[in-house]
């Protein structure tokens, strides 16, 4: 079986991104970690295949994305469009927030990411 998850090439990458959290991704992280959300279990810059995504909830099978300005360019959307269509035939549901969201209306980004739990049970 072909491994996805967490992949050894992408070690120092995760580590990386880990430990240089943007703003709005160590904001949001505040309240997503420790089984903080009902009780679902995050993982923040967790890589599958070839991409790492910001958080991830393997409960839910559940991806979600921050983007700041630099998702904002016609190339950028591009490939978070691809990225998005290769997790979803994965079979991972993916929900993105801009960063100034997070800070702007928490509750509705955490209304949001409930309201997808138990989509893909």
């Amino acid at each position: 079986m072909k491994r996805r998850h967490n992949k050894k090439e992408l070690l120092e990458k995760r580590r990386t991104l880990r430990k240089n959290l943007t703003p709005a991704e160590a904001f949001l992280w505040k309240h997503l970690k420790a089984k903080q959300l009902e009780g679902r279990k995050f993982h923040k810059q967790h890589s599958i295949d070839h991409y790492i995504v910001d958080f991830y909830c393997p409960m839910e099978k559940l991806i979600i994305e921050l983007d700041g300005q630099v998702h904002m360019d016609p190339t950028s959307r591009e490939y978070d469009d691809r990225r998005t269509k290769h997790l979803e035939i994965l079979g991972f549901t993916v929900i993105r927030f801009e960063n100034k969201m997070v800070f702007d209306n928490l509750y509705s980004v955490l209304e949001d990411i409930k309201a997808n739990f138990n989509r893909n049970i």
